[in-house]
């Protein structure tokens, strides 16, 4: 991966610092309420939930220090915005949910907000306006593949079945013939000297996979790039392939192979953007119509 540039860097760091002043971030009376942003925000995200939400569960949304958080809470509940309690199935967890008041100031923020961005948008004429947003969509897809982590993980972890299980149950849904679990990769296929696993995570939870594993010296076959459906279109795929490939030249091989599914047309559309070049069968495998190879340091710069 090429580092990031200091222009780039900079651009961001322009952009942040006009933004957060446009919408107020830095006023303790966030939209003209009697609270900075980081309270606002995290009564916006207890509201968001008729049943209450677990302290556990907003530290993870949010990424905040417990210590803060239970400070912020205790404001809140100080005054009268939230209550706290017990999950009903698990007594070691703390809840949070809104009171009345509590729903009423975010239904008063919400109005807010939008009177905010409808009067920063006034000043732009409509075709300008669909510019600005699809370019806001394109900044929150990258920002969330950006934040998006891909990591080697043991064959038999926890999370490593659990992807598998969700791309067997994907598989199974989408191939006219159904699909075999017994298909999937063993633990002792990925792992050590035998191949590799990597597992994509979005704010700690699994959210993507794939693994490598050898075909024979100097040859690497890759399996089961999968991204669940929640993370789709983000380019996550590509990233999984490029970490499986980064895997598979580290340990020496100098080309890797992979089959796909008729129905595939997607993953076959990337294989080929990817610098993949489809070939001859090189095995027997009962799901694959497409095969491909790709020796490595050839085709497109990696994308991550």
């Amino acid at each position: 991966m090429e580092p990031v540039s200091t222009d780039d860097v900079t651009a961001f760091r322009r952009f942040n610092r006009y933004f957060t002043r446009r919408i107020g971030v830095l006023d303790d009376h966030y939209l003209g309420q009697d609270r900075p942003l980081g309270e606002a925000r995290l009564l916006y995200e207890i509201a968001g939930s008729e049943a209450g939400v677990s302290l556990r569960d907003l530290r993870g949304r949010l990424g905040l220090d417990a210590g803060y958080l239970s400070r912020m809470v205790r404001t809140l509940q100080a005054q009268g915005m939230v209550r706290l309690g017990v999950h009903p199935d698990d007594s070691r967890l703390r809840t949070v949910e809104p009171t009345l008041a509590g729903r009423a100031e975010v239904e008063e923020q919400n109005r807010r907000a939008g009177a905010l961005t409808a009067g920063l948008l006034q000043g732009l004429a409509p075709d300008q306006r669909r510019e600005l947003t699809e370019a806001l969509a394109t900044a929150q897809r990258l920002l969330r593949l950006a934040g998006i982590t891909v990591e080697r993980v043991d064959g038999d972890a926890p999370d490593a079945r659990a992807c598998l299980d969700a791309y067997a149950t994907d598989l199974d849904a989408r191939f006219p013939e159904g699909f075999d679990k017994s298909d999937l990769v063993g633990p002792e296929e990925v792992s050590g000297d035998a191949g590799a696993f990597f597992v994509a995570y979005e704010e700690g939870r699994p959210v993507g996979c794939g693994a490598l594993r050898r075909l024979e010296p100097g040859v690497g076959e890759i399996k089961h790039v999968w991204v669940d459906p929640g993370a789709r279109r983000l380019g996550l795929a590509r990233r999984l392939l490029d970490a499986l490939e980064g895997e598979a030249a580290a340990r020496g091989l100098t080309v890797v192979r992979l089959d796909t599914h008729a129905v595939l047309t997607e993953a076959q559309a990337m294989y080929q953007a990817c610098g993949y070049t489809e070939i001859p069968a090189y095995t027997g495998h009962v799901y694959a119509a497409h095969w491909f190879e790709k020796r490595l340091g050839s085709g497109p710069a990696s994308r991550r």
